[in-house]
């Protein structure tokens, strides 16, 4: 995986949780199911299955890839439309274009991130480049969904472009894991992203047998999602794997371990942590709109319908389509 490393991570601030820290337990491990998405590109339902009180205040995630595409296979999506959250788009392999009605957009790839608030609405597309589409390729990456509060939720729409060298690199105490600060904060150390919902999000990389224990705020919730390889996760050590979300109950710490054997193909285990500050809202969700009401849903869908979320640009030649699931 390609996204952003160091040679010696004994020369990063390191990061523990304080002894007295209550350790989270492990609530649920389930597995992702996989589908496809947009043009036909495959994905892992991260979030399947697990009841949206321990997600709040996500919503889904779904990871992309890992595909190693041959010449004219890479996929993308079509125009869609989004109002009421925030997408979080990681590249970890591969290339990916995207661009908005309102003019927005940019490229992204090995280890940025494309932060769009959708607010009060816009349409959007995501595709490969033509150089990747020709040449195939390795692509793999995740998507993750943030709901907005109510108050947010019509808020004029904003783009972060993260660029992998901007992120928070931090480490294990002894220098056996690095850990990656997207956004939020981890023990004092603040990552680039900026979000309206309180969140943390990080991705860690443990080499063979190491060890992470990390502080994290009591009032988030804690999910650990597997990208590759194999480990455990808590401290009775609760066996994952590739594809899998462990949620961690209350607590003030939560522990990953990586496996000493990794599977021939993936020499460390790789996890998304997540936590956020749960909004606690009643959610009226359909396809691409998360509002608070039906009434809501049925607007952003009216208004998705006469072209209040903006045209596609016409050097595209395309016609909107109705809403997606993703």
């Amino acid at each position: 995986m390609p996204a952003v490393t160091v040679e010696n991570t004994l020369t990063l601030p390191r990061v523990t949780a304080s002894a007295d820290a209550v350790a989270r337990p492990v609530l649920t491990v389930t597995t992702a199911p996989s589908g496809f998405e947009g043009e036909g590109f495959p994905v892992r339902r991260a979030f399947a299955g697990i009841n949206y009180r321990h997600l709040d205040p996500f919503i889904m995630m779904d990871q992309m890839g890992e595909v190693d595409y041959a010449p004219g296979e890479p996929k993308g999506t079509p125009w869609h439309p989004h109002r009421g959250f925030e997408t979080v788009t990681y590249i970890i392999d591969g290339i990916f274009d995207h661009q908005d009605s309102n003019g927005g957009g940019g490229t992204i790839t090995d280890g940025d991130t494309q932060w769009m608030t959708a607010g009060g609405g816009l349409l959007h597309i995501e595709s490969p480049p033509e150089s990747l589409v020709m040449s195939g390729g390795l692509f793999h990456g995740l998507q993750l969904w943030v709901n907005l509060p109510a108050k947010d939720k019509m808020m004029a729409p904003r783009y972060q472009d993260i660029r992998s060298g901007s992120v928070q690199l931090l480490t294990s105490p002894d220098g056996g894991a690095l850990l990656r600060v997207i956004a939020g904060e981890l023990d004092g150390h603040e990552g680039p992203g900026i979000t309206h919902t309180p969140i943390t999000m990080v991705h860690a990389t443990l080499a063979p047998g190491a060890e992470i224990t990390l502080p994290w705020r009591e009032d988030f919730n804690g999910l650990a999602y597997v990208m590759a390889g194999r480990g455990a996760v808590g401290t009775d050590r609760r066996p994952v794997h590739v594809g899998q979300t462990a949620v961690f109950g209350a607590g003030g710490s939560l522990t990953v371990r990586a496996d000493e054997k990794q599977d021939s193909n993936t020499p460390d285990l790789e996890v998304v942590l997540l936590g956020g500050q749960p909004i606690r809202e009643p959610m009226a969700h359909y396809g691409p709109f998360v509002m608070n009401t039906r009434e809501e849903l049925q607007q952003a869908f009216d208004d998705f319908q006469k072209g209040r979320l903006g045209t596609i640009p016409a050097v595209h030649g395309m016609s909107a389509s109705g809403p997606r699931d993703s």
